[in-house]
């Protein structure tokens, strides 16, 4: 089995998406849906139900922190005792797209993460230009998750593992430029790592121009292999176990839909 830890394949991302769903399914690749709003959230739950290698992860991100409402809260605090529920993401702050609203964002993302407590579930965290602010916020909470798509040093990668997190390694880490990312990867410890597409978002080096899907892990872990000097089936099986761990994802890989 194969997990992709983070992707938004639904339909108001992805055209195709439920053709995605059952390629990756015929490939052993079971996937975390992460919503961002009501809506997609709606989606997400819709086709955790009807796809067993689909997962579902709800919240509100941090760029709709001016639009969710008290009643909002509410209906996300129901719909997270769904069984197909295994995390509270995609959630977090934002500072690349706009400072403007930095207190909303954090009393959005304080309030997620208050869920994830009450709920005892894991978070899938997003952090752009936010990452000691993202830091001090989950310090302060009896919370484990990933920290999604992470471009943060090593140094405070082995923070956040304290803390009982994963870091989330997505297609940047294939881009020819981003040596950062790959140097950070060889700083901690592959059991502290997951592996996500963030589809159909960041696409992989070999994609590049194409809209992603989670049929492209391949070229994440084979990256990782070969940065980590490690067999992809290594790579591929422990990813696969952290994730197992942290979402609690226990299915029969027979009983994937086709």
């Amino acid at each position: 089995m194969i997990i992709d830890t983070h992707c938004h394949i639904f339909k108001s991302e992805m055209e195709n998406a439920e053709g995605i769903i059952k390629q990756a399914a015929k490939n052993d690749i079971h996937m975390i849906l992460n919503g961002t709003n009501p809506q997609t959230n709606k989606e997400v739950l819709e086709l955790s139900g009807k796809y067993e290698n689909v997962h579902a992860a709800i919240g509100y991100f941090p760029l709709f922190a001016d639009e969710i409402s008290d009643e909002d809260i509410l209906l996300l605090d129901s719909q997270l005792n769904d069984d197909n529920v295994v995390a509270v993401g995609e959630i977090g702050l934002d500072y690349y797209h706009t400072k403007d609203n930095k207190v909303k964002q954090k009393e959005l993302f304080e309030k997620m993460l208050d869920l994830a407590e009450k709920h005892n579930l894991p978070v899938i965290v997003h952090s752009r230009k936010s990452i000691q602010d993202t830091f001090d916020m989950l310090k302060k909470h009896n919370v484990e998750g990933s920290l999604h798509c992470y471009q943060g040093s090593a140094e405070m990668a082995r923070e956040f593992i304290k803390l009982g997190f994963y870091i989330g390694i997505a297609g940047p880490v294939t881009h020819t430029s981003n040596k950062k990312i790959r140097k950070m990867i060889k700083g901690i410890d592959i059991n502290h790592m997951l592996v996500e597409t963030d589809s159909p978002y960041l696409s992989p080096e070999e994609k590049r121009g194409e809209k992603n899907t989670s049929l492209n892990l391949k070229y994440i872990i084979r990256k990782l292999a070969e940065e980590l000097r490690m067999s992809e089936n290594q790579v591929m099986s422990i990813t696969a176990e952290n994730a197992r761990e942290l979402f609690k994802i226990n299915v029969d890989t027979n009983e994937i839909m086709g």
